[in-house]
C-alpha cells in the first residue's frame, strides 16, 4: 500500500475570503497520521469520510478543520468505540477493506481508546491556488508586504528568509535554521506562516519558494520591473 504522512494542522475557521486561515491550536501542536494514498484520493471523491485510531488522548475534536494535501477537510464527529463493533460498511467508509483489516492498523496501547472520527472534505486548500498565482498588483504587493511587517514583529526575518528559500530549493529545515543561525522548530513555523500567504510550498524533503513569492521577490527587489 502506497502510503504518505500527512501532519494534521488545526485550524479555527474555514477557507476565507482572504485565502487564509488561522491557527486553532498552538503552532507547535502538531499531530501526525499516516494516510494512504487511496484515503487522501477517497476523502476528495466523497467515498471515504471516516478514520480510525487507537490515542492515549484525544486528539482532534467536532468543527476542527485540516489542511491535508487532499483539500481541507473538517472533523465532523469525535466517538470512542469497541474495536470489535466496527462494522464492515464502516471500514469500506475508512478506506479497508474489511473490519479487520481496520483493527490490524490500529497502533498505540492496547488499552488506549479507539476513536471514530468522522471527516468532511470542505474543497481543495486555497493555498495552492493563492502560491500559484503570479498576477500581483500593486495592492496586492502591499498587502503582503503588510501582513510580512507585521509578521516581523520585533525581528526582521520574513525577506530574509524568503531569500534563502528561493536561493537553496529542497534544503532541509536544520539546514536553513543553520545558514539563519536560528533554531530548526521555530524556523519551521515561521515557514508555514510564509506558506500561509501562498509564498513558499512545501516539498517532500525541504521547501521552495511559490510562483506567487517568487513573483513577489522580484516586485520588491527591482521595483521598475514589469508584471
Amino acid at each position: 500500500m502506497v502510503q504518505t504522512r500527512t501532519r494534521l494542522r488545526l485550524y479555527e475557521h474555514e477557507p476565507s475570503s482572504d485565502k487564509t486561515l488561522t491557527l486553532r491550536r498552538p503552532a507547535d501542536w502538531v499531530t501526525t497520521v499516516i494516510l494512504s494514498l487511496t484515503v487522501l484520493e477517497g476523502l476528495a471523491a466523497g467515498t471515504i469520510d471516516l478514520a480510525f485510531r487507537r490515542w492515549s488522548k484525544q486528539n482532534v475534536h467536532p468543527g476542527d478543520v485540516m489542511r491535508l494535501e487532499a483539500g481541507v477537510i473538517e472533523v465532523v464527529s469525535v466517538e470512542i468505540v469497541d474495536p470489535g463493533a466496527i462494522t464492515e460498511a464502516e471500514a469500506r467508509r475508512s478506506g479497508a477493506e474489511s473490519a479487520n483489516a481496520v483493527r490490524g492498523t490500529l497502533r498505540g496501547p492496547a488499552d488506549a481508546p479507539v476513536y471514530r472520527i468522522q471527516l468532511r472534505h470542505l474543497g481543495p486548500d486555497p493555498r495552492q491556488a493563492l502560491s500559484a498565482d503570479t498576477e500581483l498588483s500593486e495592492k496586492d504587493v502591499e498587502t503582503i508586504g503588510k501582513r510580512l511587517s507585521k509578521m516581523d514583529g520585533h525581528r526582521s526575518w520574513t525577506h530574509e528568509t524568503l531569500r534563502l528559500i528561493a536561493e537553496n530549493p529542497g534544503r532541509r529545515a536544520q539546514e536553513l535554521a543553520d545558514l539563519l543561525g536560528r533554531e530548526k522548530e521555530p524556523l519551521k513555523v515561521d515557514i508555514r506562516k510564509l506558506k500561509n500567504l501562498g509564498l513558499t510550498l512545501s516539498l517532500e524533503v525541504g521547501y521552495r519558494i511559490s510562483p506567487r513569492g517568487a513573483a513577489y521577490l522580484r516586485l520588491i527587489e527591482d521595483p521598475g520591473r514589469t508584471r
